[in-house]
């Protein structure tokens, strides 16, 4: 019976709500204009223009005017209960601490700026100059932090608080409540309260007797939010491929939309614990405390430099109507690791350090450190040089293993070049007695080539670190303004491909020392062994080539990488030089060398895998060439 009570009461206010647009159609349309007489003459500039004038009233005559019956008939069928708010005057409403300033307006009960007072942006103008400003989150007037409420008898079936005008109730320094009240005596109430030393506020949303105000069934309301991200950083195509929107389904790990191409994500129901915009450095998130996000979707539009916003995010989700209050934490501000961390959900997983092991290495191995020299030391590039000799003090064995296979190698160089004059041009045989040599004397041609492998997991780690952690932002070290983007050394007159208006000068330095150092190493080694002459030039060439092509790529990353790479480099031709001089005895190789020679032979490992193939390859070889005969 109440179902169809229900059904009836819907019918008859859709048919109610027709009726009065009908009404009002007809009462807005404007007046036919009269078909102009074949017989009048044509009107003059003068004529057309008292023709335009409205007429004089009619004296005794009443104005026309909307009904106010009709006014009020059509805002009930629009917000339904929440007709009292939808009308009022915007205001502004702020509380701050030591950190940020936040501003409400009470057109929605929303957030209208987040201002961070320990922070400024800093945009590059065409001219490539540096023009700075305060960081201010959240401050579009395009973005939307709104609700669609359930309300019953409405044209849309839904209300949105972003055209409800709240009551504002300020309860001391740091917290104030926002209502949307109904003609029934309920309201839906936003409440804030500002964290008095972090970047986070205290958000709850409660519906107070709003039973008789919301569709029947209905027991959640869809928050839609929609934010024009700002431009933060110097380099703004690096900074828009680092922002996107995260989330994190219950129980799982946070997962995040595509971050440079437009993408959408939609989880149906499974359970959300929080979603987040996020630029390179800074974060808008929400988590829920008491329940659980369902219906969430996620995307992402990308913009171009020309645009005024770096990228649209978006993010939609259902909140509960009808569990008591849903309590909420809102955090704006810095992606800084400890305090994301401390929330213990692990919102830090939104800092872009990676994923995987090399996201690990960066979380609970260099970020720690940096952290713990940072306490002692002022200059964020000194921290990277003692970080680098750490890392290089760490990985010392695999360095001195590399040397010392090089040095092995070396030490048969006289005899490879015994084989070289006795065999001439024929690579393939070569190979194979070169092989021979290795294995008599039990030498690993690719022991120096092991190490190099060993490190690469941290060097993918530190390629993401350097850009995401927010401590190297504008952290500046000799002619470098800011570690966490390029530095200029020396800027160019106009636009080249592959290195853009600007030469980086840590970037030069690193290939000048990369092609020493790959120079210095391949004098140490004999690659003869190695396969074909012609495949040995290739991969000659591509040693020396491979630092010339990153030069493009590291000419426009953030020159905390490749500052630690320059000092990684000056450190390595330092541990070589010292190992090889000082601390490895080439006598006692060469004797060690000789013993090993004189040993039985081990058989089934890879040597003579390794020379099973290369003869097998010679003898392919050699019946082409019976063949051509």
């Amino acid at each position: 019976m109440e179902e169809k009570q229900s059904n009836l009461n819907t019918v008859v206010g859709i048919g109610l709500i027709f009726l009065l647009l009908y009404l009002w159609m007809q009462y807005s349309a404007p007046p036919a204009k009269p078909k102009p007489a074949t017989d009048q003459p044509a009107q003059t500039a003068d004529t057309a223009a008292a023709a335009t004038t409205p007429a004089a009233p009619v004296p005794g005559a009443t104005p026309t005017a909307p009904s106010d019956s009709l006014k009020s008939a059509l805002q009930l069928a629009r917000f339904g209960a929440f007709t009292p708010a939808a009308s009022g005057t915007e205001q502004t409403t702020t509380i701050d601490n030591e950190l940020m300033r936040v501003t409400f307006t009470n057109k929605g009960g929303r957030i209208k700026e987040v201002f961070l007072k320990k922070y400024n942006k800093i945009n590059t103008d065409p001219a490539g100059n540096d023009v700075t400003g305060p960081v201010r989150l959240l401050e579009d007037d395009k973005n939307r932090f709104e609700y669609l409420i359930p309300v019953a008898n409405t044209a849309s079936g839904t209300v949105s608080t972003s055209d409800l005008y709240f009551t504002v109730a300020k309860e001391g320094k740091y917290t104030v409540a926002f209502r949307a009240l109904t003609n029934t005596g309920g309201y839906l109430e936003q409440r804030y309260t500002l964290s008095p030393d972090n970047y986070h506020l205290d958000y709850q949303v409660s519906a107070n007797a709003l039973q008789t105000a919301l569709t029947p069934g209905q027991t959640s309301m869809r928050l839609n939010w929609v934010n024009h991200l700002d431009k933060l950083e110097r380099n703004q195509t690096y900074e828009r491929s680092m922002s996107s929107v995260y989330y994190k389904i219950n129980d799982q790990d946070p997962d995040y939309c595509n971050c440079k191409a437009n993408d959408s994500k939609s989880l149906n129901e499974q359970p959300v614990q929080w979603f987040g915009h996020t630029n390179q450095f800074f974060n808008s998130s929400i988590i829920a405390r008491n329940f659980s996000f369902t219906g969430f979707t996620g995307e992402t539009m990308m913009l171009t430099d020309a645009d005024s916003d770096l990228k649209i995010l978006r993010a939609t989700a259902m909140v509960p109507l009808n569990n008591g209050p849903a309590n909420m934490t809102l955090y704006s501000g810095p992606n800084e690791f400890d305090r994301l961390h401390s929330y213990g959900v692990t919102l830090e997983d939104l800092i872009p350090f990676g994923a995987s092991i090399f996201g690990a290495i960066n979380r609970w191995v260099i970020q720690p450190m940096f952290v713990f020299l940072s306490q002692f030391i002022g200059s964020a590039g000194i921290v990277i040089l003692v970080l680098t000799l750490l890392v290089k003090l760490l990985l010392y064995p695999l360095t001195y293993r590399m040397v010392f296979s090089q040095a092995k190698m070396a030490a048969l160089k006289p005899k490879i070049d015994e084989l070289r004059k006795k065999f001439g041009a024929d690579q393939q045989a070569m190979s194979v007695e070169t092989m021979k040599l290795y294995s008599e004397f039990r030498v690993n041609p690719l022991g120096g080539c092991l190490p190099i492998f060993l490190q690469m997991p941290i060097w993918f780690a530190l390629y993401r670190f350097f850009p995401a952690a927010i401590e190297f932002r504008q952290a500046s070290f000799l002619w470098a303004a800011d570690l966490s983007s390029y530095d200029v050394a020396f800027k160019l007159p106009t636009y080249i491909w592959g290195f853009g208006t600007h030469i980086s000068a840590f970037t030069l330095i690193w290939v000048v020392t990369t092609l020493w150092y790959t120079w210095y190493s391949m004098k140490q080694m004999d690659t003869s062994a190695m396969g074909a002459n012609d495949q040995m030039k290739v991969m000659k060439y591509m040693q020396y080539g491979m630092p010339v092509m990153f030069m493009f790529f590291f000419n426009t990353f953030a020159s905390g990488l490749t500052l630690y790479l320059c000092f990684s480099n000056l450190l390595n031709i330092g541990q070589t030089v010292v190992t090889k001089q000082f601390l490895i005895d080439h006598d006692k190789i060469r004797a060690q060398l000789e013993a090993n020679k004189n040993k039985p032979k081990k058989t089934g490992g890879w040597r003579d895998r390794f020379e099973a193939a290369m003869k097998e390859q010679q003898r392919v070889q050699d019946e082409k060439a019976k063949k051509k005969k």
